[in-house]
């Protein structure tokens, strides 16, 4: 693995924050899905999550979730209505391996379950939780397929438009940062974020965990 060296001063710190979040958009917008508080683009950022905790190729979890919305399950209702052959002839199709068959299951339980539970939306999860991050990331890990990674990964995003969970960052994005000298916690990229900058807060950490899956480690020492 190549070296990478850490930046030490404040002022370079703020530089690469600036590059890394400049383009204004997180992971999931770079690739495809709009993180709005929209409760279609909200789910559709969960089962985008759900793939992205599977080990393997990222882009094969990117290239699955974009299949599953192509074939017309953008929205949990549309998804708890598909069939099961049909989910797993699609995530097939997206390069999926290993266990498919529970992977369609599970991704079929979740729909159902967010349908049952908050009526297809997301937003009545923030609701019923009060708007308190503690409870909202319990009632996500009772879902179906949500673990605390799957949680992290989702609220990553969602801290753009749901405020109170910030600062949120997940596994990749920490371990960027950390080998690039900006900080070993959410906290301390929140602090270069700027203080009440959720939006951007989810760009940085975003363009963070992308650096760390695409390898980009020396364009940004560049």
């Amino acid at each position: 693995m190549p070296t990478t060296s850490a930046i030490s001063s404040v002022e370079d710190k703020k530089r690469l924050v600036r590059r890394l979040a400049g383009d204004g958009r997180g992971f999931a917008e770079r690739y495809g899905f709009r993180v709005t508080n929209n409760p279609s683009q909200l789910f559709q950022v969960l089962y985008l999550s759900v793939l992205l905790a599977r080990r393997g190729d990222f882009h094969k979890a990117v290239d699955a979730a974009t299949g599953l919305r192509d074939a017309g399950w953008d929205s949990a209702a549309r998804l708890a209505g598909s069939l099961h052959a049909d989910r797993v002839r699609v995530l097939r199709a997206a390069g999926q391996r290993g266990d498919v068959d529970t992977l369609a299951a599970t991704l079929g339980d979740l729909a159902r379950k967010v349908v049952d539970a908050y009526r297809g939306d997301l937003r009545r999860l923030r609701t019923e939780a009060h708007q308190d991050p503690a409870r909202e990331r319990r009632l996500l890990t009772a879902l179906p397929g949500v673990d605390d990674e799957v949680a992290d990964l989702f609220l990553r995003e969602a801290q753009a438009v749901w405020r109170e969970v910030a600062p949120v960052a997940d596994r990749r994005a920490l371990a960027a940062a950390r080998r690039l000298g900006l900080g070993r916690s959410a906290d301390d990229l929140a602090g270069l974020a700027g203080s009440g900058e959720s939006e951007r807060l989810a760009w940085l950490v975003g363009a963070l965990a992308r650096v760390d899956l695409e390898k980009r480690y020396a364009e940004l020492s560049a």
